[in-house]
């Protein structure tokens, strides 16, 4: 892959928890890209255009002119982007084999874990239609679980995995919305010390505020239109 970008990576994206890790990551890595706005209220990740890119249709995706061989190439999922531009910047994912290891498991932790779980916490404490106080009460207990799982692996170490990694940048973005999540992020002070810590970092800053006043445009919480789209989808 190429040591140096001279072409700006496409970033299909939308101003989410999931859409921080890429924004993040590219600041991260001081690559040059261009935003592609995925409005996923209004139906944009159906596109024919963009499933090409994410047959999943979920943002967020990116296309790198300078792939592999000098050769186009798209990924989507949010975590094996995370690792296709580590490996590409040879940065914030090691390529020792025990550190990888090390990195890779809080990665898919967050990926089947905590991004999911905190997910369905905002579904159902702020988007259901009607209250459902078994499926409030699972996910924001789970929720809590996990943050108890990171406060404990904080509590002798400064970054998940050892070093600032794509782990860490794969959860900033879901562990800032604690309050979303009806969690009390001080009865959790090493994960706390550690969200402080990587929020204050001025590429994560930029990451956060890439398109940031799209999130104003979308009220998931009264927008019917969008939660039909959102929450109806079906297989086509």
């Amino acid at each position: 892959m190429a040591a140096t970008q001279t072409k700006p990576i496409d970033l299909y994206y939308w101003p989410t928890p999931n859409g921080w890790k890429i924004s993040i990551m590219l600041e991260e890595c001081g690559l040059p890209y261009t935003v592609h706005s995925v409005n996923i209220g209004r139906g944009d990740q159906f596109k024919p255009e963009f499933l090409a890119i994410s047959p999943n249709n979920k943002m967020p995706a990116i296309v790198d002119p300078e792939g592999p061989d000098g050769k186009p190439i798209s990924v989507f999922e949010s975590g094996a982007i995370l690792q296709y531009l580590g490996r590409k910047t040879g940065k914030f994912y090691p390529a020792d084999e025990r550190r990888r290891v090390e990195v890779e498991q809080w990665l898919f932790w967050q990926m089947a874990g905590l991004g999911p779980m905190a997910g369905q916490t905002h579904h159902f404490r702020i988007y259901a239609p009607e209250r459902l106080p078994y499926a409030v009460d699972r996910y924001t207990n789970e929720t809590n679980r996990l943050y108890g799982v990171m406060n404990r692996r904080l509590a002798d170490r400064e970054f998940l995995a050892g070093d600032y990694s794509i782990a860490d940048i794969a959860c900033v973005g879901w562990a800032k919305l604690w309050e979303r999540q009806g969690q009390d992020i001080s009865d959790f002070p090493h994960l706390k010390r550690w969200l402080d810590t990587v929020l204050a970092r001025p590429a994560v800053q930029r990451g956060l505020a890439v398109n940031a006043e799209d999130r104003g445009k979308l009220d998931l919480a009264t927008d019917k239109e969008a939660q039909k789209i959102l929450f109806g989808q079906r297989a086509l």
